[in-house]
């Protein structure tokens, strides 16, 4: 029976007992031969001439294979931070001198894992440079791969077993219990019994791209001579995935345009021109140009789908609205969807007393070419909702604004022509698409954020998002300026924070103290856990913190120390929404000094007078949260001074997150760090989180010129053979990934 692509793993597995096959299917979660080789080395050693290490000299590059046979952990006191630190000490048997390797660690569990992979009698290659130290030859930072256990009977079987690779010697991502060479042979064998790889790139597109065919890149990336040989396989697997999922997302933006929308030109826009007649500012060039793109996309009948992106207080909300007027001028309607009620109330009246009597249509105290703005929140009554209900369904409402409440099933558009989805990162793919879902044709979208989600950087590459900026400082805001005050290195400078919290409430201002949870051990929704964010098989390594601070823990501790005498108040989800009320209109009026709060001040809070904000255990909140939070201060014209609280280690992953915010105040910049640091999220399906990525050997930063350089091709395909008849191989893994679950949600993205 012929192996192909396709066949189960056991094919290639051999006599392996069914514990090792586990490994491989369970622990590395493959199933087919073709998702063995499709599981690329992580990383390759340079391993073309190994060391004999007969004669060594200090300072030389050795790359040898050899034994462990003795391993220890040792407890010792850091002199600098007078804590607990951890290293293992390993002794290497080589063919000549033996060599002495170390490895710190701050914690057991890191010297635990660094035990085991140097555990007595492991065999492997050992990369790194010689040094002496008390008479030993030392192999100082150390890389390693292990092979096994006792694998070889002598040190020349093993080296010609590193020497069959070549030049390069790959490393894999590997499970418990397997060794790189584990897979490394089975890879060889998969490679050597299937009879004909599937090629998916036509010779054309290969020839135009610069791609490898198939052949050569499975063997380059599994069998690599030279490192230029590595990235051009890469290439090759990078832009077929590109090429693919563009052609996935080319047909579905072709199906939606098929289906059509209806064009939103203004008809005689006499709503619009007294907008613009009335308002008391001239808009700026960015506003200007951004509402011209958008006026564009709504004259089309195919559906817009755009992504404003602009800081708090940039003049999203005019944009917009100006875009909703267009609809209304046109004989449809528009429905802003916000994430809390207090956002939505905001939005509420902000459009209502910009509007003036234009929002104001159908009744006495309305305007002849007005139309009516209506709220619809979860909050609201049977009572209440029943006018705006029966308004928003005859389409007397030109202009609706609501929370999760216009997601329900009793509620009914006469018209819907333009959804608005504001801090867009707080609505999942599905509840957006509940909400276009209720327009009898697909209407516009316009998505709104300050930090766009890794997802929606993602699908803006894709080319599946057009992204319009509003670039402009918003007018009466000053920069902010924001430091990590790291608590791990300098304990003592959180008394230095306090300070200047009555430092800016000796200067007439108020203070927030933002903290990741309420009580006890519950965390207010939004809080992130620290994330494991690196390629490596090395578990990420902190020191176990300190819990999490509380707000009502937190408000009794400053009120009766390093603050006592001011008027500190907490503020937080659990509490009945008349308190909440009453807390931010005492806070907003001057009554209360410092807010301590949980991150219900995301959004939707405005006090000029604040000025300062300090976040404690800052580490524990995402990028975009904290970019969202610091927004609230420095919005009356005074500098802001945002101060981020953390016990994390430096150069932790969580203190990138709390540096790369430290540097810029640019929410796109930030959100491309997200990225980064994150990954894409599930690109084609449903995810907004982040944190696994459904691209497989893409990165949407890294590759980006590979990924548009896929779009052009798939639209040049598309073009020419919409069915990808002629392309039958590359239509079958088309066909295969628009059927898969992930690309179930392609169209509501």
């Amino acid at each position: 029976m012929a192996i192909t692509l396709d066949s189960p793993l056991t094919a290639v597995l051999g006599d392996a007992k069914p514990a090792q096959r586990k490994k491989f299917t369970d622990g590395l979660g493959l199933r087919t031969v073709g998702d063995l080789l499709r599981h690329f080395p992580r990383r390759y050693l340079e391993t073309g001439s190994l060391t004999r290490v007969s004669q060594l000299r200090i300072g030389q590059l050795l790359c040898v294979v050899g034994e462990i046979e003795e391993a220890k952990t040792i407890t010792y006191t850091d002199r600098r931070t007078g804590r607990a630190s951890y290293r293992v000490e390993a002794t290497l048997r080589t063919g000549g001198p033996s060599l002495r390797m170390t490895f710190f660690a701050k914690s057991q569990h890191m010297a635990a894992w660094h035990e085991r992979r140097v555990a007595v009698g492991s065999r492997g290659v050992f990369l790194g440079k010689a040094d002496r130290f008390r008479d030993q030859w030392q192999l100082t930072n150390p890389q390693l791969s292990i092979f096994g256990m006792g694998d070889a009977d002598d040190e020349d079987s093993a080296v010609r077993e590193v020497l069959e690779f070549g030049a390069l010697y790959p490393i894999y991502p590997l499970t418990k219990g397997l060794q790189t060479w584990d897979v490394a042979r089975a890879v060889k064998f998969a490679r050597s019994v299937v009879e004909e790889l599937p090629e998916v790139l036509p010779a054309a597109l290969r020839e135009e791209y610069d791609v490898l065919d198939i052949d050569r890149a499975y063997e380059w990336v599994h069998r690599p001579e030279t490192r230029d040989q590595v990235a051009l396989a890469h290439h090759r697997f990078r832009f077929e995935e590109a090429l693919v999922t563009q052609l996935v997302l080319g047909r579905r933006r072709r199906a939606r345009r098929a289906e059509g929308a209806t064009a939103r030109s203004g008809g005689a826009g006499r709503l619009l021109a007294a907008f613009d007649d009335r308002l008391p500012f001239e808009l700026t060039a960015g506003q200007a140009s951004v509402g011209r793109e958008i006026e564009h996309d709504l004259a089309q009948p195919h559906p817009m789908n755009r992504l404003l992106q602009g800081e708090v207080g940039s003049g999203k909300t005019l944009v917009a609205l100006r875009a909703m007027l267009r609809v209304v001028d046109s004989g449809g309607q528009a429905a802003l969807l916000a994430p809390t009620e207090v956002l939505a109330q905001q939005h509420y009246r902000s459009i209502a007393a910009m509007l003036g009597d234009l929002g104001e249509g159908g009744t006495i105290f309305g305007s002849g070419e007005g139309t009516r703005v209506e709220l619809l929140t979860g909050s609201m009554n049977k009572t209440q909702r029943t006018g705006p209900l029966s308004r928003i369904a005859s389409g007397e409402a030109g202009i609706v604004i609501g929370t999760h409440a216009l997601l329900q099933d009793n509620v009914f558009f006469a018209d819907l022509g333009l959804v608005v989805v504001d801090e867009q990162h707080r609505f999942g793919v599905e509840q957006r698409a509940a909400l276009t879902d209720k327009a009898s044709a697909p209407p516009h979208l316009l998505v709104m954020t300050a930090t766009p989600i890794p997802r929606t950087v993602a699908m803006t590459v894709f080319g599946d998002l057009e992204t319009s900026t509003l670039t402009e400082l918003p007018a009466g805001r000053a920069p902010i300026q924001t430091n990590v005050v790291p608590l791990a290195e300098q304990p003592g400078w959180i008394g230095r924070v306090w300070e200047r919290v009555r430092e800016e409430v000796g200067k007439g201002h108020q203070v927030y103290v933002v903290c990741p949870r309420i009580s006890g051990d519950e965390a207010e929704a939004g809080q992130v856990d620290a994330v494991d964010l690196t390629d490596d098989d090395a578990p990420v390594e902190e020191r176990p913190r300190p819990p999490a601070a509380a707000v009502e823990e937190v408000v009794g501790r400053l009120s009766g120390g390093p603050l006592a005498g001011l008027r500190v108040t907490g503020l937080h989800g659990r509490l009945p929404a008349d308190e909440k009320d009453a807390t931010m209109r005492a806070f907003a009026a001057g009554e209360v000094d410092v807010l301590v709060s949980t991150t219900v001040i995301e959004v939707g809070v405005d006090v000029a007078n604040a000025t300062a904000m300090v976040i404690l255990d800052a580490d524990r909140f995402g990028i975009s949260q904290l970019h969202q939070l610091r927004g609230r201060v420095g919005r009356g014209g005074l500098p802001g001074l945002c101060l981020l609280v953390s016990h994390a280690e430096a150069e932790s992953p969580s203190r990138e997150r709390l540096d790369a915010v430290a540097s810029t105040t640019d929410g796109f910049v930030l959100s491309r760090v997200d990225l980064e640091m994150r990954r894409e999220g599930d690109v084609l399906g449903a995810s907004q989180a982040g944190g696994r990525s459904s691209l497989e050997t893409l990165r949407v930063l890294r590759d980006e010129d590979t990924i548009l350089a896929a779009r052009e091709a798939a639209e040049g395909l598309l073009d020419a053979d919409p069915q990808l008849d002629r392309v039958p191989e590359l239509g079958v893994a088309v066909r295969a990934l628009e059927q898969s679950q992930r690309a179930d949600f392609v169209d509501k993205s």
